[in-house]
């Protein structure tokens, strides 16, 4: 008999620890959708939306599609029909990858609690082969990057990425390279950049150490982009021009590295899929993430062992407390897997146990 499920969602405004701020714009806060799932014996499997108004969503839109996409849940009934229900879900709501991929989260938390195994079990992927997350030092004037830089630095993060995008992107740099001798270091354009910016900053970023660029041209200037890979003495990463599978095979001679994002792609099943795709391409693998709840960013963890690079930070930015859920532990930025002792995804509800 096919189980029972039931389904609800909320929003929550989570507000950050510092205003955080990149080449678009700045926020302060983080507004997530919730989406939980129950089955018959009381189980319950949780997710979370991060939508991007960049890719056209918002909070609201998320809530406005919900409800279609978790009638379909009801419809099929069993959790572990992930395949039938991600691709039911896309038929009924082709856009809001960010809502497509709350559900896709929460029923593969529900559908390995049931198996009572960690996520990564389900996949069959070893918890030990998993790069360390990056930590983002977002925009800001140049001594209060170097005060978030020697704060990283105090808490152990080896990694460090910068958001770049301003006329002071060589200070910055330079004076994050001087408060972090030894880190490794990546940069993130977020589109400022031009071709021939890229070719000419990507020289003295190598002569600092920096290991990779990450999206420095537009995402509607392809042209632009293979332009400045071909230029750069720095490997490129693209992530505003890599959303969905389509776009693997278009940037796969204009970059390094495929920066995937559950948010953008619109579900887990799908994100294996842009992993493998990748990796036929020739292309390194990273997955990045929004400002996202434990709720979320959790699964993306389980990812790991699938990856080049993690940029897997979303929840650390948020302030003490603000997030509703506990994750997999991130010590220093390293993805402690093997140490996860919940089932699912690992995130859980602050204050209760699992369920």
């Amino acid at each position: 008999m096919t189980p029972a499920l039931t389904t609800s969602f909320e929003r929550v405004s989570m507000p950050l620890e510092h205003e955080f701020t990149i080449s678009r714009g700045s926020t302060s806060a983080a507004e997530n959708v919730i989406v939980r799932i129950e089955d018959e014996g009381g189980m319950v499997g949780v997710g979370a939306a991060a939508p991007s108004s960049h890719y056209g969503e918002t909070a609201g839109t998320v809530e406005a599609v919900l409800p279609a996409l978790l009638a379909e849940v009801e419809a099929v009934g069993d959790p572990h029909a992930l395949a039938e229900i991600e691709s039911r879900m896309g038929h009924v709501v082709s856009d809001n990858p960010a809502a497509r991929c709350a559900v896709s989260i929460a029923l593969h938390d529900l559908a390995a609690k049931r198996l009572g195994v960690p996520l990564y079990r389900l996949w069959g992927l070893d918890p030990a082969d998993t790069p360390t997350s990056s930590f983002t030092i977002g925009i800001d004037d140049t001594d209060a990057m170097r005060e978030k830089t020697a704060a990283a630095v105090d808490a152990g993060y080896s990694t460090l990425k910068l958001k770049l995008g301003t006329d002071r992107d060589r200070e910055v740099v330079e004076t994050v390279r001087e408060e972090a001798p030894d880190a490794t270091l990546r940069v993130d354009a977020n589109e400022a950049w031009t071709p021939r910016e890229t070719a000419r900053k990507s020289e003295w970023l190598a002569d600092l150490g920096v290991e990779f660029v990450e999206q420095p041209l537009p995402a509607e200037d392809p042209a632009g982009l293979k332009d400045a890979y071909e230029r750069s003495v720095l490997p490129i990463a693209a992530d505003e021009s890599c959303v969905t599978l389509a776009d693997i095979p278009q940037i796969a001679d204009r970059c390094d590295i495929a920066n995937l994002k559950l948010m953008k792609c619109g579900g887990l099943l799908e994100a294996k899929r842009m992993v493998h795709t990748a990796r036929a391409h020739g292309l390194e693998v990273m997955l990045g993430c929004m400002v996202e709840s434990n709720a979320a960013i959790a699964a993306g963890w389980h990812l790991g062992p699938l990856l080049d690079y993690a940029d897997l930070d979303g929840s650390l930015l948020l302030a003490d407390d603000a997030d509703p859920f506990d994750g997999v532990p991130m010590p220093e930025g390293r993805i402690e897997l093997a140490g996860v002792e919940r089932n699912g995804t690992g995130a859980v509800e602050r204050g209760e146990g699992e369920r």
